[in-house]
């Protein structure tokens, strides 16, 4: 998936001359900061400046949804890629784009006149909180660490030079053919002897350490207690490493972890790079934004409060606090939900259209839309290779994914395709990939390896979880696409035929019972074939939607088990819960209009507005449970398209 990040986007309709006096100053300001691409290894931390990085209109990542199993599935996206570009060539390779309409998103609930606004000008005008399996908030309001007579001292982070740390984690990853690292001890001491082997320890997890003696001086060696092996081996809580933790302590460190400008995965890869621990080590409830700041919490597994806490002092970008220790890990899916502070800013609705927007919002809610984000944002849809694959057409999934597109895509990925659609040689195309991670390169690796004539295997080489994607995306494009039919033919009531659920089981709405229902009670099914259709119309429309697809609603089970869809039942109507919303004044649109948990952490005032400043700012907060959609609720705030195609033809400002 081609996922493009936009600064900001202004919901605005067309604009006047007026409007665009500055168009050519503002065309001419270039694209400058680079997403990461999160791999394994970690990557460098870099200073947030509040710059232009084409961000997506994007909610937080707790869109989880239930895969084929039943268990949720975490909506991540298959790749981050990114073009550097000025606005108005962006601007014309995203014609080629979606729009909202595409992916069956056409309803509004609300009958109030649409406005405009701007969403995430800043990073910081967009605050995600997640909401835990016990319904509390998750805040950074607490730097301090649990006292613990186990834990080192805090001389066992500075004992070391930076020489020293870059030959120990040689010797850890086994970069080099040492099989040891000797440390003289300058200041010899039984003491510092300890502090230096604790050191080697707590930041090197799998070296152990000796004393010897050599021409009358002490050393430390630091060494492989057994091998590669003991590298190579995943620990658990019931294996862990082994260095001694107290029985009496959880074996997870839980923390919250607050980061401006990372996603989730990005943030967990540095903590890695730092901590020297391998990624899988850690677990968290669902992923987030990066273009946000978000506040969420995360566990980790037999790493000490101390040491995530030294961290402060190294990172840009995050913070970590609220330290506790647990004998559990988290999950993906267990939390409730989340709250979100937004601010819209240099927004033109009047206030009585505003007052009609919010409480419309929160008596009624907004269409439960799978968003813009689901979908990709090149020509090339993620819902046709899904669609491809439940076809079981696995040359039109390969051609679907390698073969050139119009759009916004980073420039080797261009070369690569047109490598590809020239000589339809794996090894060729691949050697145009400086970056193999892509799911581009990792089918591109697959045929390396199995051939043009197995291409499911080849495929197969992608990561599951980014493999069902697709398919996911397949069923929320069917979902979008009826639920937009279902409203248009029957409005906003409950109706005979309807589904409703009872438990976990979904039943239909008889006609003498419909008076007990309202429209907040109905669901839908996305396709599978462990679901029930509504008996009305809608059913029928289900039918032939896939069977203009060639697909067989009676029929969804795959030949192969991974790509068998049972299905799954969502809400139409979402009601947002503890909805809140004010207007307020500014001049300056570089300044912070709330205050943050780490504002507060550091006393920081939140600045005086102006009562008759030149800009008006809508800031809302809501919260909303897992597998919504927060740009959906603010679609239907604004009644306007979220697509980055509509945004970009329709305002040439978009970039600030």
């Amino acid at each position: 998936m081609e996922t493009v990040e936009m600064n900001s986007v202004s919901l605005k309709r067309p604009h006047s001359e007026d409007d665009v006096a500055n168009a050519d100053d503002i065309k001419r300001q270039k694209i400058s900061e680079k997403s990461q691409t999160g791999n394994n290894s970690g990557q460098s931390v870099e200073t947030v400046k509040e710059q232009p990085d084409k961000s997506l209109l994007e909610d937080t990542k707790n869109e989880i949804i239930p895969n084929e199993e039943g268990e949720e599935q975490e909506d991540e996206e298959l790749e981050d890629s990114d073009e550097d570009g000025d606005p108005e060539s962006f601007a014309d390779m995203m014609k080629h784009g979606l729009t909202e309409s595409d992916v069956g998103i056409t309803k509004f609930v609300s009958s109030h006149k649409g406005f405009s606004g701007i969403l995430k000008e800043r990073y910081s005008d967009f605050v995600v909180h997640e909401i835990g399996k016990d319904g509390r908030v998750s805040h950074l309001d607490d730097f301090s660490v649990p006292v613990d007579d186990e834990d080192p001292s805090e001389e066992t982070f500075t004992v070391l030079s930076d020489e020293d740390k870059q030959r120990l984690e040689e010797l850890q990853l086994l970069k080099n053919k040492e099989t040891s690292v000797a440390i003289e001890v300058i200041e010899d001491s039984k003491e510092k002897r300890t502090v230096i082997h604790q050191a080697v320890k707590s930041l090197f997890p799998g070296l152990e350490t000796k004393t010897e003696d050599r021409d009358g001086k002490k050393y430390i060696i630091a060494y492989h207690a057994a091998g590669k092996k003991a590298l190579a081996k995943v620990r658990t809580a019931t294996d862990p490493r082994k260095h001694s933790w107290p029985k009496s302590r959880g074996s997870y460190c839980h923390f919250v972890l607050y980061k401006e400008n990372k996603d989730t995965m990005d943030a967990i890869n540095v903590l890695s790079k730092f901590l020297r621990v391998k990624p899988n080590i850690f677990s968290y409830m669902g992923t987030k934004d990066k273009r946000a700041i978000t506040v969420q919490e995360i566990a980790v597994l037999r790493i000490t409060a101390q040491r995530l806490a030294h961290l402060n002092k190294c990172l840009m970008n995050f913070k970590l606090g609220n330290f506790s220790y647990k004998n559990h890990p988290l999950k993906l899916g267990e939390l409730q939900g989340n709250h979100f502070t937004v601010v819209l800013r240099n927004i033109t609705g009047t206030d009585d259209q505003i007052e009609q927007a919010m409480n419309s919002l929160r008596e009624i809610g907004f269409i439960n839309y799978y968003g813009m984000q689901r979908f990709g944002t090149t020509a090339v849809p993620t819902y046709q290779i899904g669609r491809a694959i439940l076809q079981n057409n696995w040359n039109e999934v390969m051609d679907l994914i390698l073969k050139p597109r119009p759009g916004a895509e980073k420039g080797y990925l261009v070369k690569c395709r047109e490598e590809w659609a020239k000589t339809k040689d794996p090894a060729a195309a691949l050697k145009k990939l400086p970056v193999k991670r892509c799911v581009e390169g990792q089918l591109l690796r697959g045929l390396l390896k199995y051939g043009m004539k197995n291409i499911i295997s080849a495929f197969g080489i992608i990561p599951r979880n980014n493999r069902l994607m697709y398919i996911h995306s397949y069923q929320s494009y069917v979902w979008n696409n009826m639920v937009s039919k279902r409203i248009e033919e029957y409005g906003l009531k409950a109706v005979p035929g309807d589904l409703t659920l009872k438990g976990a089981t979904a039943v239909h709405i008889e006609e003498e019972d419909v008076h007990n229902y309202t429209i907040h009670d109905v669901v839908m099914p996305l396709p599978g074939f462990d679901v029930i259709y509504p008996k009305h119309k809608i059913g029928e429309a289900y039918k032939e939607m896939l069977v203009a697809d060639n697909l067989d609603i009676n029929n969804m089970r795959h030949k192969i088990r991974d790509y068998s869809l049972s299905g799954a039942y969502r809400k139409i109507i979402i009601r947002p819960q503890n909805v809140n919303w004010e207007v307020v004044a500014y001049d300056d649109p570089k300044i912070p209009l709330f205050t943050t948990d780490l504002d507060k952490l550091e006393g920081k005032p939140l600045p005086v507005l102006p009562t008759d400043g030149k800009f008006r700012a809508l800031k809302m907060e809501f919260s909303l449970p897992p597998s919504t959609y927060a740009t959906m609720a603010i679609r239907e705030v604004l009644k306007m398209d979220t697509s980055i195609k509509n945004q970009t033809q329709l305002n040439t400002t978009w970039l600030r």
